[in-house]
């Protein structure tokens, strides 16, 4: 294994360390956690946003820290939860007096500790506290690590509108509401072409031969729906697009949101051959992709492969994605 690290217990607590080094106008560290906060949080009179789950994920979630997106943002070990008492840091440190939102990706782990830290939270203040479930995986139901549907790369979506809600001063029912409503409009399905190599373990998590794919993979090298052989990418678009719009049942003359995300070792160059399809695909269906995301956005360490997410849009969708928003991983100008 080859690996930029010094000791794999480190390596959370050195990457954090590096990201506030690197990005000291827009985190700050929760002194003794794996907590990174908004260099000005809490935001007074906003909704504070949150989330958090396993490293692994970069640039989610700490990369989403900042004006219009997280103010929270709490790191677990390498695919594990964080614990309930550092979430319930983080959501003391995040909130500004017009409660806060906790938006939790469906993985048990992340469900269990973000209930917990918001009972504690509760009994210890007043503020009021609450929380969506992201479950955007339409490849399955259930999972090595989950109850229902896996919560991915659409939840970078939920943070982008609930984000922007927050920022514009809406109260925290409807800053639910709005979070709520994308998690019910967002479809992903992801694939790989090869399994991830954890620090501590040092050896691919699963074993995929080089002449054969896994579609409908997780973030964490869950198992998918399918191994197959080798596919062309227009195959990969097709299949992964096909499945997410089955799933979303979008009425022609639609306008949609969509990302083409890496899996953390995947070159750009192989990213836009993928959307490259993917909008002829959506043209074929009548939908109009007025957002259009490529790159690393929810990642699975050094795995090759991708993921293709579809959010239906509607005016306030639209509106508030296309909201400024100043983070080390995103950036929104904004509408002129």
């Amino acid at each position: 294994m080859k690996k930029l690290i010094n000791e794999p217990e480190a390596v959370v607590d050195e990457m954090l360390e590096g990201m506030v080094a690197a990005h000291p106008d827009y985190v700050r560290r929760l002194e003794g956690t794996n907590v990174l906060v908004r260099a000005d949080a809490p935001v007074e009179d906003e909704v504070g946003i949150v989330s958090g789950g396993g490293s692994g994920h970069e640039p989610t979630h700490a990369g989403y820290l900042g004006e219009g997106m997280l103010d929270g943002a709490a790191a677990g070990e390498v695919f594990t939860s964080p614990t309930a008492d550092q979430l319930q840091g983080m959501i003391d440190a995040c909130e500004g007096g017009a409660g806060v939102l906790c938006v939790v990706k469906n993985y048990e782990g992340d469900v269990m500790n973000f209930e917990t830290a918001i009972e504690l939270a509760e009994m210890e203040g007043d503020a009021e506290i609450e929380h969506v479930v992201v479950d955007d995986d339409v490849a399955v139901e259930d999972s090595l690590y989950t109850s229902g549907r896996r919560g991915v790369c659409g939840t970078i979506l939920v943070h982008k509108v609930a984000g922007a809600a927050a920022a514009r001063g809406d109260d925290l029912a409807e800053v639910k509401r709005l979070a709520e409503k994308t998690v019910e409009r967002v479809g992903t399905m992801g694939m790989a072409l090869t399994s991830c190599t954890t620090p501590e373990k040092g050896e691919p998590t699963f074993d995929l031969p080089d002449d054969e794919i896994e579609l409908g993979i997780g973030i964490h090298g869950e198992p998918g729906v399918e191994r197959t052989e080798v596919m062309k990418a227009d195959s990969v678009a097709e299949h992964l697009t096909e499945r997410v719009l089955e799933d979303l049942e979008i009425e022609e003359g639609r306008e949609v949101a969509t990302i083409v995300n890496g899996m953390g070792a995947t070159p750009q160059m192989e990213l836009y051959v993928v959307n490259r399809r993917l909008q002829e695909l959506l043209d074929e269906r009548g939908l109009d992709a007025v957002e259009r995301w490529v790159g690393d956005y929810m990642t699975s360490l050094d795995m090759a492969g991708c993921s293709i997410t579809v959010l239906e849009l509607d005016d306030e969708l639209r509106e508030l994605l296309a909201a400024p928003a100043d983070t080390p991983a995103l950036t929104v100008r904004g509408e002129d």
